[in-house]
């Protein structure tokens, strides 16, 4: 699969089959957020992959969205901002999360790529996640993947967002370029 293709089809998804995916899909996207940028080259993002069955119904519960126990891996990112705070003072928690959210996507692409769907989970609560997981004080649960196949029948895809829609040149708000150039996705 193709970047581009990647990046295009991502979708969110809630629903998963029946079938448990093959854990080492999983793995091999997990292996992609290694090459996500980091500040000062310090990673201070990780991963717990989880598919023990009780564990995903006490996360299931912790997170208040049902169709999270459906599936049969979760994966759960972690952070711990203090060397980077350490480096950059306040700047050093904005980099943590920039960096969660670059190791993130670089996950959510590779699960495409293996054929896996799941949906950013970011409403949860904190303290529960962290009990059931036994992550340390002083860490950050970033967010929570429950992991699966796409069902055979599949939901309505929501339209994308025009590239025109979000795309200002030279400052805030201004949509011409100063060049005649007419920007859309033909001519980029």
């Amino acid at each position: 699969m193709q970047l581009k293709d990647a990046i295009e089809t991502r979708k969110s998804v809630r629903r998963f089959d029946l079938k448990k995916p093959d854990w080492r899909k999983i793995i091999r996207a997990l292996d992609s957020v290694r090459f996500a940028p980091s500040a000062g080259n310090q990673f201070v993002t990780k991963f717990i992959l989880v598919s023990d069955e009780k564990k995903i119904e006490k996360l299931t519960a912790a997170s208040q969205q049902e169709f999270v126990g459906k599936a049969k891996y979760i994966v759960v990112a972690v952070s711990d901002d203090s060397s980077l705070i350490r480096d950059y003072d306040k700047r050093g928690v904005r980099f943590c999360a920039q960096q969660a959210g670059a190791a993130i996507e670089n996950f959510l692409l590779a699960l495409t790529e293996q054929k896996l769907v799941t949906t950013w989970v970011g409403y949860f609560y904190n303290e529960q996640v962290r009990r059931v997981l036994d992550v340390p004080e002083g860490f950050h649960v970033e967010a929570l993947f429950p992991i699966g196949k796409e069902p055979k029948v599949k939901a309505k895809e929501k339209k994308k967002r025009k590239l025109e829609s979000i795309l200002y040149f030279d400052k805030w708000g201004n949509k011409k370029m100063t060049s005649e150039i007419n920007i859309g996705l033909k001519s980029v």
